[in-house]
């Protein structure tokens, strides 16, 4: 994506933070300051464990519900600023595919009438043009509107049912996919056939894309920059092609250290197994968040949080010892 051009922010997110009360006035820390973009045509990869909040700043960005304080701006519009009317008529220019295809979708409605649901909550669409955009854009999702647009989503395989997911949310035709680990719940090759229309879509459809996974290998296969979160926090920020050759951060390098390697004759070794165990979001550690389990950590990593400062050009990361300069 780096050709030297200058490239619009469509997406801003200005210290964003999304916590969730639980008993005795305990707070779940979900989501801790973040400050990322998304520049115009690109797909950003968001990785990182289960439970690290990647889900939350999805839904945060998607206003279900809003963020507890921060920004999140979409173009010169902050979503979080808006109410009611407001956001009901910017929807459209953002949308959200969801982790399990199935439970996405209303069982008791027909497939099709789940994806044209979005004209029709937007209003000054005929029933008529709403058939026909709907029966197109299944077309081109891979979907077979003659078969498929009467069917409920129980009818349909996983794979079948998360083209209607995409469907859904390309037929208002928006600027903003967010995409919330949309191949997890999936089989392996029908996740490469996803992979394929995502990156198809995103050409055709001229889209942004916010893509978030675990896996890297599917990230680095669709990604422009990835950004590494650990327990509500980004540790790292970079082009797709270099940070999975030199990562700087000590939490990124443990990530790619633990994906299985290919060739059977491969050495195994334990440098991607972290000590102890991930801490709580509920009392989040003092300092570095990832001090606890950092094999680089030395005595300032407890007292100060590190900020994200830049590396090099398109490359930061948030640490006070990385792992190289």
């Amino acid at each position: 994506m780096n050709n030297g051009t200058v490239r619009t922010s469509l997406l801003q997110l200005e210290k964003l933070v999304v916590e969730f009360p639980v008993a005795q006035h305990r707070k779940v820390h979900a989501v801790s300051e973040v400050s990322i973009e998304i520049h115009q045509g690109e797909t950003l990869g968001l990785v990182g464990e289960s439970g690290c909040g990647k889900s939350s700043l999805a839904r945060a960005i998607m206003q279900i519900p809003a963020p507890t304080s921060g920004k999140v701006r979409l173009g010169d519009m902050d979503l979080t600023q808006l109410h009611g009317n407001q956001l009901k008529k910017l929807r459209s220019h953002f949308q959200m595919i969801f982790q399990d295809p199935v439970s996405s979708l209303n069982p008791t409605r027909a497939v099709g009438e789940s994806i044209a649901m979005p004209l029709r909550s937007m209003g000054g669409i005929t029933a008529t043009e709403r058939v026909r955009r709907t029966r197109e854009i299944m077309t081109a999702v891979g979907l077979d509107p003659e078969q498929h647009y009467g069917q409920r989503p129980g009818q349909l395989s996983g794979g079948q049912c998360q083209r209607a997911g995409i469907a859904r949310a390309l037929i208002t035709n928006p600027k903003l996919l967010v995409c919330d680990e949309p191949v997890s719940s999936l089989d392996v090759s029908v996740q490469a056939q996803i992979l394929n229309l995502l990156r198809d879509i995103k050409t055709e459809y001229g889209l942004t894309m916010l893509f978030i996974a675990h896996d890297l290998a599917v990230v680095k296969n669709i990604c422009d920059r990835v950004a590494v979160m650990y327990l509500g926090r980004i540790g790292e920020i970079a082009p797709c092609e270099e940070i999975f050759v030199a990562p700087a951060h000590p939490y990124t390098k443990a990530l790619m250290d633990a994906v299985p390697h290919p060739d059977p004759g491969y050495p195994v070794t334990d440098i991607g197994i972290l000590p102890g165990e991930r801490p709580s979001p509920l009392a989040p550690p003092s300092g570095c968040s990832f001090h606890t389990r950092c094999p680089c950590a030395q005595a300032r990593c407890a007292l100060e949080q590190p900020e994200l400062r830049k590396l090099t050009n398109g490359h930061s990361v948030a640490c006070h010892y990385p792992l190289w300069r």
